[in-house]
């Protein structure tokens, strides 16, 4: 890959999620939560940006087959989009569930959780953020036991998506920079990991408390 293409993925990757907005840095008390991710404030920026540049950082990104088609080409700007906003809705969700005095609801961590495993997978795939295979390792996650202890995983998976989506890479177009990209790679990766596993463990406290 020569460079000018390698510029253009990066940029593509900044463009993109220019439609998010970072939010001030978390709590550091766990029963506070972390706070929500506040979108309202790019919406300026995001006016800005000029459609037929993102168009064309697209159909330069990744692979190409997927993009020479018109119809093929805005199905993927579109799911991007609606990834990004569905990740960082429930995001906000958790946040909200966490402030809250009443007990978890599990079922809504499952389903919450094995969503954003699914958004955080189609993002990777499109715009091609996956890890090198000898770069994946399975991250060190033991099992969720009680509902402190799930709180405390749900915090830290909302730090990997506030993580994510504030690497300068991903919020400034043009951005060049591998070592912020392979960050962005990891939590992305981990995010993938984390979502899976607090869908497990919800599902089996889910089952303890029916029982």
């Amino acid at each position: 890959m020569n460079k000018q293409h390698t510029a253009a993925k990066y940029s593509l990757v900044g463009i993109l999620l220019l439609l998010f907005a970072a939010a001030p840095t978390f709590a550091q008390r766990t029963g506070s939560g972390p706070p929500p991710i506040d979108k309202s404030s790019n919406q300026a920026r995001k006016r800005q940006q000029d459609t037929a540049s993102r168009e064309w950082q697209l159909r330069n990104f990744g692979n190409p087959a997927l993009t020479k088609d018109r119809r093929r080409l805005e199905a993927l700007m579109a799911q991007t989009e609606e990834d990004f906003n569905r990740m960082l809705s429930l995001h906000n969700e958790i946040a909200r569930a966490l402030a809250a005095t009443k007990p978890l609801d599990y079922q809504f961590v499952s389903e919450s959780t094995a969503e954003i495993r699914k958004r955080a997978h189609s993002i990777q795939t499109n715009l091609v953020l996956a890890l090198p295979p000898e770069e994946i390792k399975n991250a060190e996650m033991p099992g969720v036991t009680n509902e402190p202890e799930m709180k405390d995983g749900l915090v830290k998976l909302c730090k990997q998506i506030r993580s994510f989506v504030t690497n300068p890479v991903i919020e400034q177009p043009n951005l060049v920079d591998a070592e912020k990209l392979a960050s962005a790679k990891r939590d992305l990766d981990n995010i993938i990991q984390l979502s899976a596993a607090l869908k497990k463990d919800a599902d089996q406290l889910s089952g303890k408390i029916q029982k």
